[in-house]
């Protein structure tokens, strides 16, 4: 593959110093892929309005076409970061309003192009905000397909569009997995299930890889519970909201498997992290599949 820069009829956002990745790589066969260090996007899914989709420019590659607000990766940015910071730069996406749900990866060896799929939890209206966007619409997935696509775009909906109804969500019984190792837990049961709470944090930001999910595509963002019983009950909220924390009343796994239920309810697929195998079997009664808590380990 060779790198080479744009073109002097493509115009990249010229205010400011041009980024390092702002640039074409040229395959063997002479197509061209936009983003020295690949390159990434948003699908951010509102549960009322739809998805939302850019209407792109004329001039610029593929123009007059329908995608995903997006663009050329920064040196060592994530494939996350990538899609946030461009959505943001070409959308007015905020940052806080959507809430990662995976991240769908088409790789040729060489240069990439990750799709961040994203919850929109607070509402917004999108703005125009550089000279790549002719138009910025909330589009009813069921149209989607009416629209003139961007053709990486059309390639790929198919496969994304049948992942938005899988919602995956981790519930886990923290007095088992903090009870799992002989640290000295049992003289502050609190701190101990805070820094489990702080490790699910980090999880939540970096995500799951699909193969330890048993499910398709790249990485996973679940939702995630943490149920604390007994003086664990002191347990604080997370601060950046990427861990519930659910306060079990009486019994832990009685919370626990109604936890469970309540996330099967809202078509959420429910993995239980426990090695209690009393639970374990309450949990499979109620449709979720169970990891024990050395699968949780690895993760972590």
């Amino acid at each position: 593959m060779t790198i080479v820069p744009p073109a002097p009829g493509e115009p990249r956002r010229p205010e400011g110093p041009r980024d390092p990745g702002d640039a074409w790589v040229v395959t063997d066969d002479g197509a061209r892929y936009w983003g020295r260090f690949g390159a990434a996007g948003l699908l951010a899914v509102d549960p009322r309005r739809g998805v939302l989709l850019q209407h792109r420019v004329a001039w610029s590659h593929h123009g007059d076409t329908w995608g995903l607000p997006g663009g050329a990766r920064h040196e060592g940015e994530s494939a996350c970061d990538g899609a946030l910071r461009e959505s943001a730069e070409e959308a007015g996406v905020p940052g806080d309003a959507v809430r990662p749900r995976l991240i769908s990866v088409y790789d040729i060896g060489g240069w990439s192009y990750s799709t961040l799929v994203a919850d929109v939890t607070t509402p917004f209206e999108p703005v125009i905000s550089d000279p790549e966007s002719r138009e910025l619409a909330w589009v009813p997935v069921d149209e989607v397909e009416s629209y003139l696509l961007h053709p990486g775009f059309a390639a790929s909906w198919p496969r994304l569009r049948g992942l938005l109804p899988v919602r995956p969500a981790l519930v886990v019984d923290a007095a088992n997995v903090v009870g799992s190792v002989p640290d000295g837990w049992w003289r502050d049961r609190a701190g101990a299930t805070a820094k489990l709470r702080d490790a699910l944090a980090a999880l939540a930001e970096r995500g799951v890889d699909a193969s330890a999910l048993d499910l398709p595509e790249s990485t996973w963002f679940p939702e995630l519970v943490l149920v604390v019983e007994g003086k664990a009950r002191a347990l604080a909220d997370d601060p950046a909201g990427a861990v519930r924390v659910v306060r079990a009343d009486a019994a832990g796994d009685d919370a626990i498997v109604a936890a469970a239920q309540d996330l099967r309810a809202e078509g959420r697929s429910v993995i239980a992290v426990t090695s209690d195998r009393e639970l374990s079997e309450r949990l499979e009664r109620s449709e979720a599949s169970v990891r024990p808590v050395s699968w949780l380990r690895g993760q972590l």
